[in-house]
């Protein structure tokens, strides 16, 4: 030990730095722009909420009478009216590999997070996270939002094939599986700002109108839809490089 230095000192030290408080999370606050059922944007920040996952927009489900349904833009529109140009306040957590930040956020106090899984129009993310797994078995079990129907969780439904499996309250026959594989429309974006194409193969490359290769492309379950470049970017493609 030094000389001169007390070992009662050094003590109080160590245990003045390990009682310090952690720094607190960064905090975000106003009206957002909800981008889909689990991202928004308030001012020139994208929010990803931590700890569930929505469908995405182009995302394709079965509802109760086994008929083919915009999930993706339903869990969005959902999550705009419960939001009714309210104010949020997000706390930043961290940020994910795609820059995005990572948070939870309230309206007049009330997790949204929370709100959106037990209402069957996002599901619990537990590869990241078990918080919100109590909200899926409730949504589960009355059969809420996705659950009323048959659907692929996000996370697989992004990677998709034939043996990806289907969740939900409806027996899915063999060849309404094909359904679900598929984004929301072949010939058509679903929704007139998500008009840009991507390939998601081997490696993604998103198409914007208008490039070369933009009308030959036909969407079927190796295609997506995306509403903005950046979009597609924190999905991990690229842009054509010609």
């Amino acid at each position: 030990m030094a000389k001169g230095i007390n070992r009662g000192v050094i003590v109080a030290i160590i245990w003045a730095l390990s009682a310090s408080p952690a720094p607190a999370a960064e905090i975000i606050s106003g009206e957002p722009r909800i981008v889909d059922g689990d991202t928004v944007q308030i001012c020139q920040t994208k929010i990803r909420f931590a700890g569930i996952d929505a469908p995405e927009t182009d995302q394709v489900c079965l509802d109760a009478k086994g008929a083919k349904w915009a999930c993706g833009i339903a869990a969005r529109d959902e999550l705009i009216r419960f939001s009714a140009g309210r104010p949020w306040d997000c706390d930043l957590t961290g940020t994910d590999k795609y820059g995005r930040s990572l948070g939870k956020c309230f309206v007049e106090g009330e997790d949204v997070s929370a709100w959106m899984v037990r209402s069957g129009w996002a599901l619990s993310f537990v590869r990241y996270s078990h918080e919100y797994n109590q909200q899926e078995a409730g949504a589960r079990n009355a059969h809420a939002g996705l659950w009323s129907g048959a659907f692929i969780a996000p996370w697989d439904w992004r990677h998709r094939n034939n043996t990806t499996l289907v969740l939900g309250a409806l027996s899915v026959p063999v060849e309404a599986k094909k359904t679900l594989l598929g984004a929301v429309s072949e010939a058509q974006a679903p929704d007139p700002r998500c008009t840009i194409k991507a390939s998601i193969g081997r490696e993604c490359i998103y198409h914007q109108p208008g490039d070369r290769w933009y009308a030959k492309m036909r969407i079927d379950s190796s295609k997506r839809w995306f509403c903005s470049v950046a979009e597609a970017k924190a999905a991990g493609c690229r842009a054509p490089k010609n």
